[in-house]
């Protein structure tokens, strides 16, 4: 019975972690979750295909960088939800509504996402895995989308 009560009190803890950062995000809360799933499937996929790498496997150097770098993604993700607060800060100061909370974090949130599932399916494939051949097209035109929105979106404020 201790073992159930335990479950439960755990399951509680998940729940109400997880409700304080959906309200906290908003809707920032979806990209970001889906971020930190691929970072972890693509950090493990990667220590997977270490071993089937001409590289030399697994070396504590390369994991440590490794958890250095998708914890720079998320900070990433940080800078842009700052610019989405100082542009809505300054069209409050001058008087117009903008009709988005978190723009650039959830497109920068986005493009890390493309660029982890890409790394997933490269570390698949290492591992031997057949992926079916559509996936990769699929991942490299919705990166390369979000890189042109983005693109294009500068370039009109550049003008």
């Amino acid at each position: 019975m201790k073992k159930m009560n335990a479950l439960n009190y755990l399951k509680a803890v998940i729940t109400a972690v997880t409700s304080m950062l959906a309200s906290m995000l908003g809707i920032l809360w979806v990209p970001v979750y889906l971020m930190v799933l691929c970072n972890i499937i693509d950090y493990v996929t990667g220590l997977a295909a270490s071993g089937h790498r001409n590289d030399g496997g697994i070396s504590s150097y390369k994991s440590i960088r490794g958890v250095i770098k998708k914890v720079t993604m998320w900070l990433l993700v940080g800078v842009g939800g700052i610019i989405d607060q100082l542009l809505i800060y300054a069209s409050d100061a001058i008087g117009y509504q903008l009709p988005f909370t978190y723009l650039v974090a959830c497109v920068v949130a986005i493009w890390i996402i493309c660029n982890e599932l890409i790394s997933i399916l490269e570390n698949m494939i290492d591992i031997g895995i057949n992926i079916p051949p559509f996936l990769m097209p699929i991942v490299d035109k919705l990166k390369t989308t979000i890189e042109k929105a983005g693109n294009a979106e500068t370039d009109s404020e550049n003008d």
